[in-house]
């Protein structure tokens, strides 16, 4: 089986694989098990300035990446695609912007059960709309903020699609007990977490992680995450309350 691959587009390729190089899913890169490919997308100006970028029609504050620089860096990163994967193979485009659709635990399981990604990462004010519709480009959001560009949030996505590669985590149990785990409490933040010291600066451990049973742990911990996820995120709450009934 072919690694999962993802080909980012960026004006700053040198930003890559930035964190990703470390850690978990650093190892993971070096072993195989996923792949990154980075175009610069100044490569694809044409011009002598390697202009990407130009005034918006309608006036207004900024610039906006040119639809004919950000489409041959597109038809690139998609001939490189098939290069790898074979004639006829496809992957998903994403571009990173606020409007688009929100990076959940589910979004990035679908990501992840497929080959892999193009991402797409802004810069100025954006990108000329008519390239994503053409280009059929799906729009994801790391979260209700503005970034300086797509970079960070391609990382973040990433981030949360490698780690649930097959092989990539230490322990398989992991990610399933985590917050928005797909087993376990699914739709929960996550529960506290204690190691040793057992007391420490005077506190303790709470007694029933030390009783050894193991279903009272388990009760405990729901409940802990029942009652985090509740007072934090009264939306996940509403959510997963409506998903008990």
């Amino acid at each position: 089986m072919a690694a999962w691959r993802s080909l980012v587009l960026t004006l700053f390729p040198e930003m890559f694989p930035g964190p990703l190089g470390f850690s978990l899913a650093g190892k993971a890169l070096e072993r195989g098990l996923w792949a990154l490919d980075v175009l610069d997308i100044r490569d694809f100006a044409r011009d002598k300035h390697r202009s990407v970028d130009d005034a918006p029609f309608g006036g207004g504050a900024g610039m906006v990446m040119r639809p004919d620089v950000v489409d041959a860096a597109l038809a690139a990163a998609a001939e490189r695609w098939q290069q790898d994967q074979g004639v006829g193979a496809e992957a998903s485009v994403v571009y990173l912007s606020p409007r688009g659709r929100l990076l959940t635990q589910d979004l990035a399981r679908e990501l992840a059960a497929g080959p892999g990604v193009t991402l797409l990462c802004g810069r100025y004010e954006g990108v000329d709309q008519r390239v994503l519709e053409t280009r059929e480009v799906f729009e994801v959001s790391v979260g209700d903020y503005v970034l300086s560009g797509g970079e960070p949030a391609a990382l973040v996505l990433m981030d949360a699609v490698v780690r649930l590669l097959p092989g990539v985590m230490g322990n398989e149990g992991s990610p399933g007990e985590e917050s928005f785990g797909a087993e376990g409490f699914e739709g929960l933040l996550e529960y506290p977490l204690y190691t040793r010291p057992a007391v420490w600066q005077g506190r303790p451990v709470p007694e029933v992680l030390t009783s050894g049973h193991h279903e009272q742990v388990r009760q405990w911990r729901r409940a802990q995450a029942e009652e985090i996820t509740k007072t934090r995120r009264p939306d996940l709450w509403a959510r997963y309350t409506k998903g008990q009934r």
